[in-house]
């Protein structure tokens, strides 16, 4: 795991910086105006309105915390990056973006 984002709650949504190796740019994570039921809740925004990704919300099974199911995407990334916005215990209020790769299912 890694952590590829910090994220602060504002206004309904999130604001932060996603940080990769190629990539380092801030993004707001703003409330989806849902068309339908299996639309995601959140959009990800980068500046100028661009949308890079949308976001889910979700309730971890294990510990029953609720968290957002991420997934980030744009023509310059060599695959879409799947990640999960999770509070941070010690810090209420700051969100991490933890990346996991995502194994090939057999």
């Amino acid at each position: 795991m890694a952590n590829i984002g910090s994220f602060t709650a504002q206004n309904n949504g999130f604001a932060g910086t996603v940080r990769t190796l190629n990539l380092n740019v801030k993004v707001k994570i703003v409330p989806n105006d849902k068309g339908s039921e299996n639309a995601p809740d959140y959009r990800i925004l980068a500046p100028g309105g661009n949308d890079i990704g949308a976001a889910c919300k979700k309730l971890s099974q294990m510990t029953e915390r609720p968290y957002l199911s991420v997934s980030l995407d744009d023509p310059s990334f060599p695959a879409t990056i799947y990640a999960r916005l999770v509070e941070d215990e010690d810090a209420p209020g700051t969100h991490n973006l933890i990346w996991t790769r995502q194994r090939a299912q057999a």
